[in-house]
């Protein structure tokens, strides 16, 4: 089933399982603030099983270009193509996010971000590989993230 996610009412729909579901729905939020903002779009997620698809692509492409396996669970997924840019996230019962941007024309502006919800531990298998930067976000309380560009081509979902 699709959640169209509300960045003004902050709901757990959907990440109920995650220790961390609060400040997870409240870092959901705020990407669909963003995507609203920005583009005028209204970011909607379903559960990742439904969204396999999109799971899939994203750990593809952390596979290929890192050799990096999220061991948590992914609960939900989506994706959706703004100005040409193909996005995708996944939301893991961790508290991680984990999205992909991705230009379908030019191939200028493709990375991989990876974010932290407020209140969890760096995941062991990024633990030693990105640094992450801090942002404060009334929302989602403070957001760790980091990126790294895409080399390869993938094809779009």
């Amino acid at each position: 089933m699709t959640y169209t996610v509300d960045f003004e009412t902050v709901s757990t729909v959907g990440l109920e399982s995650s220790p961390v579901a609060d400040a997870l729905a409240g870092l959901r939020a705020n990407e669909a603030r963003y995507f609203r903002n920005k583009y005028d779009h209204v970011f909607t997620v379903e559960p990742a099983q439904d969204a396999a698809e999109a799971v899939d692509w994203v750990h593809r492409i952390l596979l290929a270009e890192r050799e990096i396996v999220i061991a948590s669970r992914p609960l939900e997924a989506t994706a959706f193509e703004v100005e040409g840019i193909r996005m995708a996230y996944v939301f893991y019962e961790s508290g991680l996010s984990v999205n992909v941007m991705y230009t379908v024309e030019d191939g200028k502006k493709r990375a991989v971000g990876f974010k932290l919800s407020d209140g969890m531990e760096v995941p062991e298998e990024l633990a030693q590989r990105f640094k992450f930067a801090r942002q404060k976000s009334k929302l989602a309380g403070t957001i760790r993230g980091s990126f790294f560009v895409i080399k390869n081509e993938y094809t779009l979902l």
